[in-house]
C-alpha cells in the first residue's frame, strides 16, 4: 500500500511548507482539492514540483464538468512536465454544495456524468495527439489537426506514457458509474445503498470493489483503490488497525483526510509523523 496526503486549507504557502515535509517525511503522494473559486489547485502544484523531487502530486479533486477539457488538460500537461512525471489527476462529478447553482455551474448529475465522460475523452485524445474531430453532446471540435496555430506550435508530449494516472470517483455498485472507472487507473470509492443512500465504506466493500475489477478490467495495466481516512500518527497499534484490514481486502491507497482539525499545526504535526506504514 501507499500513502498520500491531502491538504485541507486555502493556502498556498502553507501547502508548498507542507508538501516538501511530506515528501520528507516518507508520503508517496500530495494533494491540494480543486476549489470552485479560490487558490488555484495547479498554480499551487506547479509551484511545489519545483520545490520537491519525487513526491507525487495531484488534485482531490478536479471536477471536470465544470472545466473546459483543453484548459484541464493543459494543466495536467504543465505539471507533468514540471514535476517530471510525477502527478495523478483525480475526477469526479464534484459536490455541488461548494458554489456550483450560486455560480451558474450545472448542477444535473446526469448531465456532469456526460460532460465527465466527454471531457475525459477529449483530454486523452488532446494528450495523444490523435484528436481531430469530436462530436459529443455537450463539445464539438473541428479539424483540430488542421489549425494552422498547432501547425506552427505544437504542443510537447507527456513525460508519463501512456499518460497520467487517471484515478474515478466511482459509486459502488451502480453499474454507469463502475463501468466508467473502469476505463481508466483506479477507483476513489463512494459505496450507495439499495437506498439510494451514501454509507461509510467498509473492507468488506473494498473485496467487492476488487472482485468486479478482476471481473471487468479487460487491461492488465495496475488498478489502484484508493481509502481516504484519519489514523494517529503516535499511536501505531490503532493506526494498523484502521489501514491494515483496508490493505489485506486489497486497497492499494491510503489518503491521509484530515477536513475536521481546526489547528494547521497539529495537521502539520500528523504530516511529520510520516504515513502510516
Amino acid at each position: 500500500m501507499k500513502y498520500g496526503f491531502v491538504f485541507p486549507r486555502a493556502d498556498a504557502y502553507k501547502a508548498i511548507e507542507f508538501a516538501k515535509v511530506a515528501e520528507d517525511a516518507g508520503w508517496d503522494a500530495f494533494f491540494f482539492w480543486e476549489p470552485t473559486y479560490g487558490i488555484d489547485a495547479w498554480v499551487t502544484l506547479a509551484a511545489i514540483a519545483r520545490e520537491t523531487k519525487k513526491i507525487r502530486l495531484g488534485t482531490l479533486l478536479s471536477p471536470i464538468s465544470r472545466m473546459r477539457p483543453w484548459k484541464i488538460a493543459s494543466d495536467v500537461l504543465t505539471l507533468d512536465i514540471l514535476s517530471n512525471g510525477r502527478v495523478t489527476l483525480c475526477v469526479g462529478l464534484g459536490a455541488i454544495d461548494t458554489g456550483f447553482e450560486e455560480l451558474g455551474e450545472e448542477t444535473d448529475r446526469k448531465t456532469r456524468a456526460e460532460l465527465l465522460d466527454e471531457g475525459l475523452d477529449i483530454m486523452i485524445g488532446l494528450w495523444n495527439w490523435d484528436l481531430s474531430n469530436y462530436e459529443g453532446k455537450h463539445y464539438k471540435i473541428k479539424n483540430l489537426k488542421e489549425c494552422e496555430f498547432f501547425t506552427r506550435h505544437p504542443p510537447p508530449k507527456l513525460i508519463q506514457r501512456p499518460r497520467v494516472p487517471i484515478w474515478v470517483v466511482g459509486a459502488w455498485p451502480a453499474r454507469k458509474s463502475m463501468e466508467r472507472t473502469m476505463k481508466y487507473d483506479g477507483i476513489i470509492p463512494t459505496i450507495k445503498n439499495k437506498q439510494g443512500e451514501f454509507e461509510k465504506i467498509t473492507p468488506d466493500h473494498v473485496r467487492e470493489i476488487c472482485a468486479y475489477v478482476n471481473e471487468h478490467r479487460s487491461s492488465i495495466s495496475t488498478f489502484d483503490i484508493i481509502i481516504e481516512g484519519m489514523t494517529p500518527g503516535d499511536n501505531s497499534v490503532a493506526t494498523k488497525s484502521i489501514v491494515t484490514p483496508f490493505a489485506e481486502a486489497g486497497a492499494t491507497w491510503w489518503i491521509e483526510s484530515d477536513w475536521v482539525t481546526p489547528d494547521l499545526t497539529k495537521v502539520l504535526e500528523r504530516v511529520k509523523q510520516g504515513p502510516p506504514n
